[in-house]
């Protein structure tokens, strides 16, 4: 499973996408298993996976979660997937 997040922060707008590290490293921390995304994800969800994916793919952020967020404006999940047409 991968999301691609589109991420505006006080310090310029970027957009990352998730791998499994990064899926695995958010349900270790929320113990919440991916399966469960279906029921609900929130904005901390998102915020987490976009901090966990600049810190693997070497995009400079604040190594502490909480003052990460203090610089986020917006996190949108970016659609990629082509409309099917019938």
């Amino acid at each position: 499973m991968q999301l691609t997040l589109a991420v505006q922060t006080t310090d310029g707008d970027y957009t990352v996408t998730t791998n499994l590290g990064v899926i695995i490293a958010w349900e270790r921390k929320f113990k919440r298993k991916v399966s469960q995304l279906g029921d609900g994800i929130g904005m901390e969800d998102l915020a987490f996976m976009a901090f966990e994916c600049c810190k693997q793919n070497g995009i400079v952020v604040s190594p502490v979660f909480d003052d990460y967020i203090k610089t986020l404006v917006a996190i949108d999940v970016v659609d990629d997937e082509d409309p099917k047409v019938s």
